[in-house]
């Protein structure tokens, strides 16, 4: 056979396939073969309803792709029940409307090139290889803002979420202290009047004494012509009143109240009168001494009452305002361990000590047994924690910049978004949200590092790349 006619023939054949093949497409010659080949009546009119047991499952897009039994795809929907009735078709196989929605199939938006480059289209259709164009459906673009990450990485990266709700923040200050007298609990002893001394008590600093034990005892002319007058007063019973007349006198030069009870006893003056203590406590300072001319106003004793102390503690300057008078404090001391006092904030000084930015502030806490010393150390733990719920994440959850304070929220099948939120009190666990998010919202807790890092060289790459533009 010559080459010509080679050729000629071999075209005929080819445009008759093509010319068959197009005409099988669009159903051409259908009704006649139905004549002579049993043809479901499911295939030549698909508004009936199939019927028969399924004997597969075949993929809704119409790939072929097909299952023996129930089956989803990589997106999560069902395969399509295939009945006896419906198995021999001619038509191309599409999902009916009413079954495509009832399964949830997604709208198709726009058809995108198959390898990546900045081509879309409105309707299907191939590249130059013959590669068909792939759909994108509603809800898969990711929104301004949003970030995807596949779900296999996502489990591989350690990123764990959490629900926001409302809770109380329990926030403590924890600051070193020191031991102090309390300052309204320190009493001078002192004479009104000058006046010899002549005997002073066993008693040295740092004695622990009773109200009402001995201190000294003295000479003072004034004193004694006052308790003369006193005395004789008593013997002619019309005297004997601590509150008024001579008894008043004695009283306002000093004298203690045992002291002139005792004058009143005994009707006479002794040459040397009895000086007392007037509270309980510890000897602070002795500088009596036998023999010794004290004139008016001069210490002769100061004596502290230490049944409750002063721990005056450093609170740093960015955690003073979260201070309030009367909260509660749980004080420690190395020198005792275990041992743990309860007291309350008594004072916020107002001054603030420029060295160390730090500002004082005072507890109150009981000392009965009269263990705890002056310039002890101290540990201070004040709870300034509010009682009331607000909004709350995990501290974890929060990226600060600097400028801008961040969570992720999960949106759910890998999808998250940044949003912006404001800060309220933080806690040790906690940190208040006052805008931004809601309770009910789910935060991503841990590894929003690894999403904030995602998200960075996302932008990166998009800034270097071409986007595709949505017909």
């Amino acid at each position: 056979m010559k080459r010509g006619t080679f050729i000629l023939v071999t075209t005929v054949i080819a445009a008759v396939g093509a010319g068959s093949y197009a005409a099988g497409d669009r159903g051409v010659g259908r009704d006649y073969l139905a004549q002579f080949f049993p043809i479901p009546t499911a295939s030549l009119a698909q508004h009936k309803a199939p019927t028969g047991k399924v004997i597969y499952y075949r993929h809704p897009d119409g790939v072929p792709e097909y299952s023996p039994g129930p089956k989803q795809t990589s997106d999560g929907r069902p395969f399509l029940e295939v009945r006896e009735s419906e198995d021999i078709t001619f038509d191309p196989v599409r999902p009916e409307p009413e079954k495509a929605e009832a399964v949830g199939q997604r709208k198709v938006l726009y058809y995108r090139n198959p390898m990546g480059l900045p081509d879309t289209s409105p309707v299907p259709k191939k590249d130059s290889m013959g590669m068909d164009y792939l759909p994108v459906y509603a809800g898969e673009q990711p929104e301004p803002g949003e970030l995807r990450v596949p779900l296999g990485k996502l489990q591989r990266s350690g990123v764990r979420t959490a629900k926001v709700e409302r809770q109380a923040i329990e926030q403590k200050i924890r600051v070193p202290g020191v031991v102090q007298f309390d300052e309204r609990r320190i009493q001078v002893v002192s004479m009104r009047t000058d006046a010899f001394i002549d005997e002073v008590a066993n008693v040295t600093t740092g004695d622990q004494i009773k109200k009402g034990d001995r201190l000294f005892s003295f000479y003072s002319g004034e004193i004694a012509r006052a308790a003369a007058e006193f005395a004789a007063s008593i013997r002619n019973g019309i005297g004997g009143d601590l509150g008024n007349g001579v008894g008043l006198q004695l009283r306002n030069l000093g004298v203690p109240d045992e002291t002139i009870k005792g004058i009143a006893r005994e009707r006479s003056v002794p040459r040397s009168l009895q000086y007392v203590s007037p509270i309980d406590g510890v000897i602070l300072e002795r500088p009596a001494l036998p023999g010794m001319m004290a004139e008016a106003g001069d210490a002769l004793f100061r004596i502290v009452d230490n049944s409750s102390i002063w721990v005056i503690a450093d609170v740093p300057e960015y955690d003073l305002s979260a201070v309030k008078i009367n909260q509660p404090a749980r004080v420690s001391f190395p020198n005792f361990p275990g041992r743990e006092v309860q007291g309350k904030v008594g004072l916020v000084y107002p001054g603030l000590q420029a060295q160390t930015r730090t500002a004082k502030i005072r507890i109150e806490v009981p000392n009965s047994d009269g263990s705890l010393l002056a310039d002890m150390f101290a540990e201070v733990e004040i709870d300034v924690g509010g009682a009331a719920p607000v909004v709350a994440v995990p501290s974890s959850s929060i990226i600060d910049t600097g400028s801008r304070q961040i969570v992720f929220l999960d949106k759910g099948e890998g999808r998250f978004e940044a949003r912006d939120v404001k800060l309220g009190a933080r806690g040790a666990d906690l940190t208040e949200i006052k805008e931004g998010i809601a309770p009910g919202d789910t935060v991503v807790s841990s590894g929003n590092f690894l999403l904030d890092a995602e998200g960075n060289l996302t932008s990166a790459l998009n800034a270097v790349t071409p986007q595709e533009t949505k017909p």
